[in-house]
Order: C-alpha cells, then sequence, then structure tokens
C-alpha cells in the first residue's frame, strides 16, 4: 500500500529511524548493465524511445541496490523535441537543438495538444514500470523545469552561464516570456500523462536555476515551479512533488515558503545545519552528499553519510546525492552507502 512506502512517507513529513535512500541519475554510465543495454539499443534517443529498453534500464539499480524510489529514465529535452525541435546527440559532447532565437520561431512552435504523439513511448515506459516494480518501491516522474529547458531551447546546447537565454531574457522580455509560458503548459500536460500512467511522485529539475538572481530568479524558475505544481495537484491531490532548484542558494527558503512543494532536493552547497533549521520544518528535505564520494569511496563516504543522517535524519528526510552520480561512480561505493543508511 502506498502508505508503507518510505519515500511517500518523508514527503507526508514524517520522520523515519532509516531515511529511505535513492540516487539521482541512479540508472546510468557508472552500471556496467546499463552500457550492456545502451549498446542492445543503439543511440541514446532510441533508448529512451524505447519503452523496453527504458524500463530495463530504470530497474537496473532497483534490482542491484533495492532503492526506495525508481526514477524515469528519460531526458529532459525530450519536451522540446515534441514541440518541433531538432533534438540530437553529440558523442563526447551531449545534446544539441536548432535553437530559437526569436518570438517569430517560438510561435512556430507546436502547440502543446500536440506533444503526445511524440512523447507517448515516455508514458507506456511509465506504465510497464509502475506494473514491474516491487511493492515497496516508489515510481518517480520527472521533467526540467521551464528556465532550464528554455536555456537548452535558446542557446542550441548546453553553455557555461546560460549567457544566450540570459540575454533574450533582457533584450526581448515578451519573446522570453511567451517561451517560458508555453514550456510551462506544456510540462504540465507532460507530468499529468506521466501521473495518469503511474507516477507516484513527480519531481522538477532546474539545474541552471542559480543562473538567476533576484527578481528574474523569481519570475522565471519559482513562479513556473509553482505554477506547474499547483496545477498538477489540482488535478491530483494525492500527488507527492519535490522541487530541485539547483544552485539558488538562500533562496531555497523561497521555494519551501511556496505551500507546494512537498520536498526540496538540496546541491552540495547547501549546508546541512541550515537545512534543517530552515528548511526541514516545512518540506522533507533530500540530498546532498558530494557525488565524487561515489568515485573516491573510503572512509571519507562513511563519515559524510554519517554527517548528514546525524544531522538531517532527525526530520522528513530522503537520502541522495547533491546531484547526479558521475559515469566513474562505482558501484562498490553505492553498496557502502547502502550499507552505512541502512546498518
Amino acid at each position: 500500500m502506498p502508505e508503507q512506502k518510505k519515500l511517500l512517507k518523508a514527503l507526508a513529513g514524517e520522520s523515519q529511524k532509516v531515511p529511505p535512500v535513492w540516487i539521482m541519475r541512479q540508472a546510468g554510465r557508472y552500471l556496467p548493465e546499463y552500457r550492456a543495454t545502451r549498446a542492445t539499443a543503439g543511440g541514446f534517443l532510441d533508448l529512451c524511445y524505447n519503452p523496453d529498453f527504458a524500463t530495463e534500464v530504470t530497474l537496473q539499480p532497483i534490482r542491484r541496490f533495492g532503492f526506495d524510489a525508481a526514477i524515469l529514465f528519460a531526458d529532459i529535452l525530450l519536451l522540446p523535441q515534441a514541440l518541433g525541435m531538432k533534438l540530437w546527440f553529440e558523442t563526447g559532447e551531449g545534446p544539441r537543438l536548432e535553437p530559437v532565437t526569436n518570438l517569430t520561431e517560438i510561435q512556430n512552435l507546436k502547440p502543446v495538444e500536440d506533444i503526445h504523439e511524440v512523447l507517448s513511448p515516455i508514458y507506456e515506459t511509465v506504465k510497464h514500470l509502475s506494473a514491474e516494480l516491487p511493492a515497496e518501491t516508489t515510481l518517480i516522474g520527472f521533467a526540467g523545469a521551464p528556465w532550464t529547458v528554455a536555456t537548452y531551447m535558446v542557446a542550441g546546447r548546453g553553455t557555461p552561464d546560460q549567457g544566450p537565454a540570459r540575454r533574450l531574457m533582457y533584450q526581448d522580455t515578451a519573446a522570453f516570456q511567451v517561451l517560458i509560458d508555453l514550456v510551462t503548459e506544456a510540462t504540465i500536460e507532460y507530468l499529468a500523462r506521466q501521473v495518469e500512467a503511474g507516477a507516484e511522485v513527480v519531481k522538477l529539475f532546474d539545474s541552471w536555476a542559480g543562473a538567476l538572481g533576484g527578481s528574474m530568479l523569481e519570475q522565471y524558475a519559482l513562479k513556473p515551479a509553482v505554477k506547474i505544481a499547483t496545477a498538477l495537484k489540482k488535478r491530483y491531490p494525492a500527488l507527492k512533488f519535490i522541487g530541485f532548484p539547483r544552485g539558488v542558494g538562500g533562496s531555497y527558503e523561497k521555494f519551501a515558503d511556496a505551500g507546494v512543494f512537498d520536498g526540496l532536493a538540496l546541491d552540495t552547497s547547501v549546508p546541512a545545519e541550515w537545512a534543517r533549521d530552515n528548511l526541514q520544518n516545512k518540506v522533507a528535505v533530500q540530498g546532498n552528499l558530494d557525488p565524487m564520494l561515489m568515485v573516491a569511496g573510503g572512509d571519507a563516504l562513511v563519515s559524510e553519510t554519517r554527517r548528514l543522517l546525524d544531522i538531517l535524519g532527525g526530520g522528513p528526510y530522503i537520502f541522495n546525492l547533491g546531484h547526479g552520480i558521475t559515469p566513474d561512480g562505482k558501484p562498490e561505493n553505492v553498496e557502502k552507502l547502502l550499507n552505512v543508511i541502512r546498518g
């Protein structure tokens, strides 16, 4: 039953002696079984859009480690592709999009109601996972936050400072707002279909929120996230929602005060003591072990894990990393992490 799932208990505000644990990018290149499946599937997008392969790689870390949650295997840039943008991956360099740089190009994107034809295999993967996951494992759906997705749509690729999007944001505020609004509405419908297919929790990844400051952070990161969470919770009152406004520092408190997030994922820069004192009385907190410890291991991994448990374990807490596990992460260090958490 859902009330027995550790992750849902944490997001409902319960403290637990042994917190639930999962790790961002837990299905990925650090696992040999993932690399084998990826080689069979072909390209990265072939893997994302094949429900059988995507289900398999999502289940692999659950079989190996018994995490308390599985997160859908997909990519945040599938949504721009569904909106009509050309998407491809350059080997060793990452994703590429044909950028949109002005109002006309933005208005030529597909309407929100047309995204589901492209994204239907993703919903099928969620259905498969809902049926195949162990009864105690929570299924997490996800999407990129509008600001982060927009940075890729405007630049056509990842950039060091999100300069192209920030420039458009200031030079043509009206056009940029049209883009943010479009991605916001599309994200609501995308996540809604994931929930209808079986996702019990959704997480919104705003990986580049830290590039925004002051009123821009509220306009383009906080407001869209609140709109998405509010719309989904209105449709699905039992749904739990995790936000990840990476890099926003003390502004994490604004997200906690918004009243629509059940959990906030913390990046590695957030002091655990500050999160305990300023966030954990309002939301469950998730994080924020340094992903490098999944590479380095050793006594540092043990001591840092215990430190986080000591500081945050007294409130609603989900153990996770401060960002995704890297391809050079070692499965044996994940095992060591779980042994420390679970005793």
